[in-house]
C-alpha cells in the first residue's frame, strides 16, 4: 500500500493503542482475566467490593485491607440536596442512561477536589463516584415514577444498598449474589469503547468525572453497553420459547441483527457467558418464571447452528435483570455502576504514563481549491 493511501483500521480493528496491566482475555484459555484472576473464579470466590479493590490495587485485599475498603466507600453515598433537586427536575421520560451521565457531570461540579487531577485525589474521586452513582440512578428511577428517593444505608453491602435504594427493600441472599456476580462481570473489559474514551479524555488532562461522562455516553449506544436492554426488548418481543426459531428466521431472512451475539473480542464464545447464564438460570429458579431463559436457550442454539455465533455477556444479564425486578431501562445504568471500577482503573493508569491520544486521519475530500464568487456557486 503506498504512503499516499496507507492502511486504514476502520473501527481500529487490530490496533494497539497502549498497554495495561489491568485486564486482558488469556487466549489459551479463553478467560478474561483481572490482574491475573479469571473472572469466573472471582464471581464464585470473591464480592464485588473486592474485585472493584482488585482492580484499583493491583492485588485482592485481606480482611483489614477491605473493611476499610467497604468503610470508605459507604461513608460516601449520600448526594447532595442540590444533586437531589436537579435530578426531580429531570424529564420524567429521560433515559435513565442520560439521568446518570447528567448526574455524574453534576457531581464533578460539586466535588472539592474537580481540579486536582493527582493520582491520590483521583483515587478519592473514584471512591466517590463508586459510592454516590448507585444513589443517583435510583434518585432518578424513583423521581420519574413519582416516588421519594431512599436514603443509602452504610449497614449494607454494596449490592444490599443498590436494592434498598431502588426498591425500599433487600432481597433474599440469590438474588444478591446473582447480582454480585454481574456487577463482577460487567466491571472491566479490557479497551472497549467506553473504556477507551474514558482514556482518551484522561490523556488530554481532563479530571475522572470528565473522563466517566464521556464514558458513560459511549456506553449508552446499543452497540455496546445498550445492548443488555436490547435483549431484553427482543425477548419479550418474542413472547416465549414457542416463537422463538420462527421469529429468528424472519430476523434471518432480512439479515437483520440480532442482539446480544457476537463480540469484538471473542471469537469462540464470550467467556463470561457460562457464568452469567448459570446465575440467571437460579434466578428463573427463584421467580419460578422459565419463560425467559428457554427463548433464550432456543435463540442460541439456533443462532450457533445457523450462524456460528455465540451469545455475550448482555444475552443473559438482560433476563437476569429482568427476573430481578429491574425494568429494562436500569439495565445499563446498572452496567455503569460495575464498570466505574474499570473506567476508574483506567483513568489511573493511563494518567500515571499518559500521553494525549491523537490518531491520525487519511484524507479523501475534495484537493485544496479557491473560494468561489456568490454569483458563481
Amino acid at each position: 500500500m503506498s504512503e499516499a493511501t496507507p492502511e486504514i483500521k476502520k473501527g481500529l480493528v487490530g490496533v494497539y493503542a497502549d498497554v495495561s496491566t489491568i485486564s486482558k482475555v488469556m487466549p489459551e484459555t479463553n478467560s478474561l482475566t483481572y490482574r491475573g484472576y479469571a473472572v469466573q473464579d472471582l464471581c464464585e470466590n470473591c464480592s464485588f467490593e473486592e474485585v472493584a479493590y482488585l482492580l484499583w490495587n493491583g492485588e485482592l485485599p485481606n480482611r483489614g485491607q477491605l473493611a476499610e475498603f467497604k468503610a470508605a466507600e459507604a461513608a460516601e453515598r449520600e448526594i447532595s440536596p442540590a444533586l437531589h433537586r436537579v435530578i426531580k427536575d429531570f424529564p420524567a421520560s429521560a433515559h435513565p442512561m442520560d439521568a446518570i451521565r447528567t448526574a455524574v457531570s453534576f457531581m464533578g461540579m460539586e466535588d472539592p477536589e474537580s481540579a486536582d487531577v493527582s493520582e491520590a485525589a483521583t483515587r478519592r474521586k473514584a471512591i466517590r463516584l463508586l459510592a454516590k452513582i448507585p444513589t443517583a440512578i435510583a434518585a432518578a428511577h424513583r423521581a420519574a415514577k413519582g416516588l421519594p428517593p431512599v436514603a443509602p444505608d452504610p449497614s449494607h453491602s454494596f449490592g444490599e444498598n443498590f436494592f434498598n435504594l431502588v426498591f425500599g427493600k433487600v432481597p433474599q441472599p440469590e438474588v444478591l449474589k446473582a447480582f454480585d456476580v454481574s456487577l463482577i462481570l460487567y466491571a472491566e473489559h479490557t479497551f472497549n469503547a467506553s473504556t477507551y474514551t474514558a482514556r482518551l479524555v484522561t490523556s488530554t488532562g481532563a479530571d475522572i468525572h470528565g473522563a466517566i461522562t464521556a464514558g458513560i455516553a459511549a456506553l449508552k449506544g446499543p452497540l455496546h453497553g445498550g445492548a443488555n436492554e436490547a435483549v431484553m426488548h427482543m425477548l419479550t418481543e418474542i413472547g416465549g420459547p414457542e416463537q422463538a426459531e420462527e421469529w429468528l428466521s424472519t430476523r434471518f431472512d432480512h439479515k437483520a441483527l440480532v442482539m446480544g451475539f457476537g463480540h469484538r473480542v471473542y471469537k469462540s464464545g464470550d467467556s463470561r457467558v457460562p457464568t452469567m447464564t448459570k446465575y440467571a438460570e437460579k434466578m428463573a429458579e427463584v421467580v419460578g418464571d422459565r419463560r425467559w431463559m428457554e427463548t433464550s436457550r432456543v435463540l442460541a442454539a439456533k443462532m450457533l447452528k445457523e450462524k456460528n455465533i455465540h451469545p455475550n455477556l448482555d444475552f443473559p444479564a438482560g433476563p437476569a435483570y429482568y427476573l430481578m425486578g429491574f425494568d429494562i431501562p436500569l439495565f445499563t445504568p446498572i452496567f455503569v455502576a460495575a464498570r466505574i471500577t474499570g473506567w476508574a482503573a483506567h483513568v489511573i493508569e493511563q494518567a500515571a504514563d499518559n500521553r494525549l491520544i491523537r490518531p491520525l486521519s487519511h484524507y479523501t475530500g475534495p484537493e485544496q481549491r479557491p473560494v468561489p464568487p456568490m454569483d458563481q456557486r
